[in-house]
């Protein structure tokens, strides 16, 4: 009785605590000290003791008022050993909140809850598991992007068994109860105050055993094949754009239900344009007299046409023309985004006597200078 440490000290809570900070404190010392988290650990085995025990103490009102006034023995501990927790409600709800943390699975499987409450919870062979999705990548061309196209795909997928129907089982056997769990999924051991909880490793959670595998799955339920998928790309899909085809993935085992397959566009580089969101970006070349004088030019276009645009006269290398609506589609919706023209002046080098001759008296007349002024480099690149 001497020996005991007081209560207070060691949930470590001031004396004036609450009831809620006393489950705070509780529930931390329990997961810090829990058997299954220290294996082979005697002293945070006794700990856990301990801190259950203040626990019963401190969170019972009647009880920590005995506590509070004759200490130990006013609450009939230290010779008799701790009776645990008088009711299960109590307990349950000193925990409700770690299934949010934890997982619902996870929990009950560490603190063991299904047996020590009695509540009776959806066994894991009710839990249909959906199958796994598949990934595809596949490149299009610039032109395949913009306008659309029927693409054809090969994926190799998990299926059901036709034979047994995804049940692994030979058809006419069926399957019997789990001999090592019986049919819970789960196989539970003692430990301190707690039952822990584990999947059963010979039905591997499903409480069920087939009596007779199947010879075309191998009692598996799931058979690989080969499968041809064809997929409609829409027009002026993007870089990364993903597509999700329901139920085209694995098929979930014990007959489950398919994952999906999920498909990601990517674009080939075009060697002549080049796309920004729904706009299209291409440069020519054009000549210094077209420049000079201005004219009427054949561009091509990203669906194959020669669209005419005029050049104004003193067109400067570098400047930007515009053809409306011969862009990139807009995805789900009407209309396209523009082309857009960078046009290059080529200065030519190679100059006869007499263009040269003719170049140098329009140089005079326009009275060229050797000292051209200097421009501002804000624009420089």
């Amino acid at each position: 009785m001497a020996n005991k440490r007081d209560y207070y000290d060691v949930l470590g809570v001031d004396r004036g605590a609450t009831k809620e900070e006393i489950k705070k404190a509780y529930r931390r010392n329990a997961v810090k000290y829990h058997p299954d988290k220290n294996p082979n650990n005697k002293e945070a085995e006794e700990k856990f003791k301990e801190a259950t025990e203040a626990y019963e103490i401190l969170g019972d009102d009647q009880r920590r008022k005995l506590y509070d006034q004759y200490g130990h023995e006013g609450v009939g501990v230290g010779t008799g050993g701790f009776q645990g927790f008088r009711n299960t409600a109590d307990f349950e709800d000193l925990f409700s909140g770690f299934s949010d943390i934890f997982g619902s699975d996870i929990f009950e499987s560490f603190f063991g809850f299904g047996d020590i409450f009695g509540r009776t919870r959806t066994s894991r062979r009710e839990r249909v598991k959906r199958g796994s999705d598949i990934r595809y990548d596949t490149e299009l061309t610039l032109e395949e992007a913009a306008f659309g196209k029927k693409v054809e795909i090969h994926v190799t997928r998990n299926e059901h068994c036709k034979d047994c129907g995804g049940t692994g089982a030979k058809k006419g056997s069926g399957s019997v109860t789990c001999p090592q769990c019986g049919g819970s999924g789960q196989v539970r051991r003692t430990q301190g105050f707690f039952t822990i909880a584990s999947t059963c490793p010979k039905c591997r959670g499903t409480g069920d055993v087939i009596k007779d595998s199947c010879t075309a799955c191998r009692g598996n339920g799931i058979i690989s094949r080969k499968r041809k998928i064809v997929i409609d790309i829409e027009p002026g899909v993007e870089e990364r754009t993903v597509l999700r085809l329901a139920g085209e993935g694995h098929a979930g085992p014990q007959g489950g239900p398919n994952g999906d397959l999920i498909v990601v566009i990517h674009t080939k580089p075009h060697p002549y344009f080049l796309r920004k969101s729904n706009d299209v970006l291409c440069q020519v070349k054009i000549s210094l007299f077209q420049a000079l004088l201005g004219g009427d030019i054949k561009i091509p276009t990203l669906d194959g046409k020669k669209v005419k645009i005029t050049i104004p006269p003193g067109t400067q290398s570098g400047r930007v023309l515009r053809l409306r609506k011969e862009g990139i589609p807009y995805l789900k919706r009407r209309g396209r985004g523009d082309q857009l023209i960078k046009v290059i002046v080529e200065i030519p080098k190679d100059l006869s006597s007499h263009e040269r001759k003719v170049m140098s008296e329009l140089a005079l007349a326009r009275k060229e200078t050797d000292s051209p002024p200097l421009l501002s480099v804000s624009n420089f690149e």
